[in-house]
């Protein structure tokens, strides 16, 4: 798979890194990712990963553009307000790079759907705010064998991490909280998004171009306020209903 001259240009930055160099922009431009949720997450995540060269990137949200999501959602402008946010973001991503195919999915993902949705693309991104998405993203990639960058923020808060089969995000979470919280009712400093995406477009970055250590069966927490962050490994769960079988 070769490159044209713009493109050379392009990713001249990566074409350098000894971690990535030609081969891995090879398999950066051959790679299929799916974005699930088009907000606050996948807003600066799907922008650095067109950046990157991604050649294919699907979004999948059923949501419009709305005046409180330009806070955080910073592939959206004003003029956006009231469009299907995939069709917006699909356009601002060609903008920022043409080399790329994205396939915008104007609805929700769910337990119906999830495993066709998740079967057309090498690696998932989730950045939902609701815990059924989740359970349902990380069960389709279980199904499928897919690998599954996740990621969350809240106030001031926020973590991502990268499962594989086993363990997977339910051993995390196993259950919905009964005290889950979400950023429309407790508020969310729009920065953090833009830190935590950017944290999951890294860490697919990383396992497409197989650089350096990706957070994998691994949460990195990070703590705004303080500013500081560490990382736990997450154990499989043997009673887990997911993954706890395979």
């Amino acid at each position: 798979m070769g490159f044209s001259s713009e493109e050379v240009e392009r990713y001249a930055r990566h074409l350098v890194l000894r971690e990535i160099g030609g081969q891995g922009q090879q398999a950066l431009k051959a790679a299929r990712v799916l974005v699930v949720g088009a907000g606050g997450l996948g807003a600066p995540a799907s922008l650095y990963l067109a950046a990157a060269g991604v050649g294919t990137i699907g979004l999948v949200d059923a949501d419009t553009v709305s005046l409180s999501n330009l806070q955080r959602q910073v592939i959206y402008s004003a003029a956006d307000v009231g469009r299907e946010k995939v069709i917006a973001a699909a356009e601002h991503l060609l903008a920022l790079n043409p080399h790329l195919a994205i396939e915008p999915l104007p609805h929700a993902l769910n337990a119906e759907n999830a495993e066709a949705l998740v079967e057309n693309y090498d690696l998932v991104l989730d950045g939902t705010d609701d815990f059924a998405t989740r359970f349902c993203v990380n069960a389709a990639c279980v199904a499928e064998g897919k690998t599954l960058v996740t990621g969350a923020i809240g106030r001031w808060s926020g973590q991502v991490g990268v499962f594989s089969g086993r363990p997977c995000y339910q051993c995390l979470v196993p259950e919905i909280p009964p005290d889950a919280e979400t950023c429309s009712l407790v508020g969310v400093v729009g920065a953090l998004a833009g830190v935590i995406g950017s944290m999951m477009a890294l860490e697919a970055v990383k396992v497409i171009t197989r650089a350096g250590e990706p957070l994998q069966d691994r949460l990195l927490i990070y703590d705004a306020l303080s500013a500081a962050s560490r990382t736990v490994r997450v154990g499989a769960d043997p009673a887990c209903t997911v993954c706890g079988a395979t």
